[in-house]
């Protein structure tokens, strides 16, 4: 594998991380979901709410490195920040089946009933853009999605990335290809137990579900960015979907004015 496809989950996971130890509940709270895992989110402006979905590792304090999050609530929008499960300041479960079966979706949902909100737009990036899908097929109440640094390798549910991930965080030292990931997850102060569940039931969403989607969707993929399978055949396999390129590599997209604008452009 190439070594910017080995350096993804490293690089992806310094843009979103904020490690669990220098993160404060100071602005937001929590909820309770389905399975009575604790979920750590914040809410902020008093528009149509917009729910950010970060990547492997991240929090969704890293937003607010991006100029998507500022971007948003200047324009009016309310933007809605989650830590989910496994990761920052939510609960990270031992427990591998609290990964499954769309946990990290229903957390998602269940967030946006206990809020009351009755319709909401998502961006997600990178695994964030994974968990959309997942919203896309599941909650009716979504409105809008944007899919950022993705394209279609997650359809594969044997996506052999995914595969790799979850052995090398479990302990196998034969697969070299994920080498820089597992040196920087050993150099923070992250839960890797609860990061090898998260790989393990990353969930896919077939082609045949994808074409079932008749929600607007916005791909974004930056100039460089070679990650995760192709952007045009994702945009194939979702009726209503267009693609947009912005510059950048799979690492610094998502941070730049031209990925707000274009986010923008598309829920305006």
């Amino acid at each position: 594998m190439k070594k910017h496809t080995r350096n993804l989950l490293a690089a992806i996971a310094v843009l979103l991380a904020m490690p669990a130890f220098a993160q404060t509940a100071t602005e937001g709270q929590y909820f309770t979901s389905f399975d009575t895992t604790k979920i750590y989110y914040e809410v902020k402006g008093a528009g149509f709410p917009v729910v950010l979905i970060h990547g492997f590792s991240g929090t969704g304090q890293g937003w607010k490195k991006a100029a998507v999050y500022t971007d948003l609530l200047n324009a009016g929008y309310q933007v809605i920040l989650i830590d989910q499960r496994g990761n920052g300041l939510s609960d990270k479960p031992h427990n591998e089946m609290a990964y499954a079966h769309d946990a990290e979706a229903k957390d998602i949902m269940g967030l946006v009933s206990y809020l009351k909100i009755k319709k909401y737009d998502a961006v997600g990036y990178s695994r964030g853009s994974i968990i959309a899908s997942r919203l896309l097929v599941l909650d009716k109440r979504l409105h809008r999605a944007i899919l950022g640094g993705m394209g279609e390798a997650y359809t594969n549910p044997d996506w052999p990335r995914r595969v790799h991930a979850y052995r090398a965080l479990m302990g196998d030292t034969t697969l070299h290809d994920v080498d820089d990931m597992i040196k920087y997850i050993h150099s923070q102060h992250f839960d890797e137990l609860a990061l090898a569940y998260q790989q393990k039931y990353q969930p896919s969403t077939s082609t045949a579900e994808l074409s079932m989607v008749h929600k607007p969707v916005l791909i974004i993929r930056g100039t460089e960015d070679k990650e995760n399978g192709s952007e045009t055949r994702l945009k194939n396999l979702i009726p209503h979907s267009s693609l947009v390129y912005v510059p950048g590599n799979h690492n610094t997209a998502i941070r730049n004015a031209e990925f707000s604008s274009a986010v923008l452009s598309f829920l305006q």
